[in-house]
């Protein structure tokens, strides 16, 4: 697994009111639901980053306001046209 590290002034650790791990753990759910929200990832995919289950990413992704379904109307009703 990669290992990566970034910068945060301590001002904003302590406005955020985050312990380093809290704020890490937040930003690699952010990122995964970010990306899962531009279709970049799939649910699976996601959830890896996230570092949980995907049953918990989609409880990731409601706490995010991010919808589990990344389909337009429009591509629905194409999709079920097909059948």
């Amino acid at each position: 697994m990669l290992q990566m590290t970034i910068e945060i002034p301590d001002e904003a650790l302590g406005a955020l009111r985050k312990t380093p791990q809290d704020l890490a753990r937040e930003m690699r759910q952010a990122a995964a639901v970010k990306w899962y929200e531009l279709k970049l990832l799939s649910q699976e995919r996601a959830a890896q980053v996230a570092g949980v289950s995907r049953s918990e990413f989609l409880v990731v992704l409601g706490r995010f306001g991010v919808s589990a379904f990344q389909y337009e109307a429009d591509e629905l009703l194409e999709e079920a046209g097909r059948e």
